[in-house]
């Protein structure tokens, strides 16, 4: 097994607790302008990057406003409720710094850059990554391994020597397509199934758990 060097965090779920946020965002959009908001709706979007995600707002759903448009309304409304009330979860700054002792780090998201940063700098966690990618930056959302892929390169680390830390099963999966040691901390909100479960080398309860001696195996 490759020594871990350094660890690739997810954002939502993992450091904020915002998939609800999302999720109420896009039904409320998809309700106002006379969409066709279904079960499978948010579920399919889960891991999409907003390139993926406001084609299908515009495509399925659909919502007459160009992709484009719909991109920058989403962003914007969660922006709005970011400022209102930051979603930190408990723990998950205290365990960034942990671990910014002993690991290079990294944020793989599919959130847009924009929020990517706006969370980081009200967490005061910037200075804690040595580099961030959205999913908007690379060809495919989660699952496929893009993002986690893109966020090695960028530290200059091979996948197999890096560690991810994921919470949702798309997010699990696409960590696990990259070749990295799977750390998941399962969403309460949005469980994944016990199959992907299996794909993780470890599983936590709660991202107080997360220590350099859990990374490293």
């Amino acid at each position: 097994m490759s020594t871990i060097e350094a660890v690739v965090f997810d954002l939502d779920g993992v450091l904020v607790d915002s998939d609800h946020i999302w999720h109420e965002v896009r039904e409320g959009l998809a309700y106002e302008r006379g969409g066709r908001w279904t079960e499978r709706s948010e579920p399919d979007m889960s891991g999409m990057s907003s390139l993926e995600w406001s084609r299908y707002l515009h495509e399925v759903v659909g919502l007459p406003e160009s992709p484009q448009e719909l991109n920058r309304e989403v962003v914007r409304r969660m922006r709005a409720r970011y400022a209102e009330d930051m979603p930190l979860i408990d723990g998950a700054v205290e365990a960034v710094r942990r671990l910014a002792g002993s690991f290079r780090l990294a944020l793989a998201s599919s959130s847009n850059r924009e929020l990517i940063e706006m969370v980081l700098t009200q967490a005061s966690l910037t200075r804690c990554f040595d580099a961030l990618v959205s999913s908007e930056e690379v060809a495919r959302g989660k699952p496929s391994p893009d993002v986690f892929l893109d966020a090695a390169r960028r530290l200059d680390v091979p996948p197999q020597s890096c560690a991810a830390v994921e919470d949702s099963t798309n997010g699990i999966r696409a960590a696990h397509a990259a070749e990295m040691r799977v750390i998941a901390i399962p969403n309460d909100r949005y469980p994944p199934p016990a199959d992907v479960i299996r794909l993780a080398d470890v599983t936590l309860d709660s991202i107080a758990d997360l220590t350099p001696d859990v990374v490293a195996g």
